[in-house]
């Protein structure tokens, strides 16, 4: 069965020579992913370098969608459990960058509890 993408960064990366650095959006969704473990098994976790260009979030996602966090869609993702979230597209591929909005979604179609 096809999953989501849920694109982070990688903790520890430097920036400018300076660092190490985390990015507090991926770890709470890291959080979420401690909280309920079997959302790895519903979604593709995919952890990336800081450097940019990020060639693989360019090819879900475009270039101009670099940062991170994003939960990249499944084509078949359903549109009732993305209400009132907001929701991005790029070349017909919808996409969350907020990780409340994420973390929303997940509730909705994984039966996790709900960002409160």
């Amino acid at each position: 069965m096809p999953h989501d993408k849920l694109l982070l960064l990688k903790p520890g990366f430097m920036d400018r020579d300076q660092g190490p650095y985390y990015c507090p959006a991926c770890a709470t969704l890291e959080g979420l992913l401690g909280f309920y473990p079997q959302l790895r098994d519903a979604l593709d976790v995919i952890y990336l370098d800081f450097p940019r260009p990020r060639a693989a979030v360019i090819a879900e996602i475009g270039e101009e969608n670099q940062g991170l966090p994003a939960l990249v869609l499944h084509a078949s993702a359903p549109a009732d459990a993305l209400r009132d979230m907001d929701v991005k597209e790029w070349n017909g591929r919808r996409f969350l960058k907020n990780p409340t909005d994420i973390g929303r979604y997940l509730a909705r179609t994984q039966g996790i509890g709900e960002p409160h």
